[in-house]
């Protein structure tokens, strides 16, 4: 039962945010389903990959996907994707843990910042051009990739300001797109993972998240068209601060 009203919960934020959903998915496995920190990265990968594909052809039905900058902005994070799986693997359990609880504070941060921006940000102002605009674009999409392949996430949160801020997305279509770019990074960071092996996962625990956060994001994507994201978003920072606080609490004392 605790994996179906996880996976629902985070297929559900995943699917109507966009992104930001996959960073309940590690501590989740962790306190909830006593998966390892190495275990719960990799699972997370399956869970949030699969969950994105799903939610990304709701929106695409939606008319909110954008497939070719999705798709390119994808592969340009492959590098970092593989990468940060290669990496991921030679650290310790509490150290990954910490900080994954850092990120997820930053997650929160960044969320709130970008309520702020968007209530202040001006109708009709221009995104990013030029040289500037194909470098901003560059650097996100290897930071994700980095982010997805060494903590298992899928690194929404970067991808979604960067769709509006850097090409000028609107929100709804921003959300959608994202679910693209995570597809593609969590598949190369799975396939890179599976390449390094020695990793025994719980694939019983894992159909039962996935299948319940695939039902969530079909759910989610099609409440993206009819809720108020700004309300949604709210209550998922605070989610996430709590989780983090938590997460912080268990991991930090490993260190000392």
């Amino acid at each position: 039962m605790l994996a179906v009203a996880a996976g629902l919960l985070i297929g559900a934020s995943l699917g109507a945010l966009g992104g930001g959903g996959s960073i309940l998915t590690v501590p989740a496995l962790v306190y909830l389903l006593g998966q390892s920190a190495h275990q719960a990265t990799t699972a997370s990968l399956m869970v949030v990959g699969t969950a994105a594909a799903v939610g990304a052809l709701v929106h695409a039905r939606g008319g909110r996907v954008r497939l070719k900058a999705g798709a390119t902005f994808g592969v340009l994070g492959i590098a970092g994707s593989y990468a940060g799986s290669r990496a991921s693997a030679a650290v310790p359990a509490s150290v990954l843990l910490a900080g994954f609880g850092l990120l997820m504070l930053a997650v929160a941060v960044m969320m709130i910042l970008r309520r702020r921006s968007q209530a202040r940000r001006t109708p009709g102002a221009a995104p990013a051009g030029g040289a500037r605009h194909a470098v901003l674009v560059g650097a996100a999409a290897t930071g994700v990739g980095l982010i997805t392949g060494f903590f298992g996430v899928g690194g929404g949160f970067v991808v979604v300001p960067a769709l509006v801020l850097v090409l000028g997305f609107d929100m709804p279509t921003a959300a959608g797109t994202s679910l693209v770019v995570i597809t593609v990074n969590s598949a190369v960071a799975l396939a890179a993972r599976a390449g390094h092996g020695g990793l025994t996962l719980d694939w019983a625990l894992i159909g039962v998240f996935t299948g319940a956060a695939v039902i969530g994001a079909l759910a989610g994507g099609s409440l993206a068209g009819h809720a108020n994201p700004q309300r949604l978003s709210a209550a998922f920072t605070l989610l996430v601060l709590i989780v983090a606080g938590y997460t912080l609490t268990r991991s930090l004392p490993g260190l000392l």
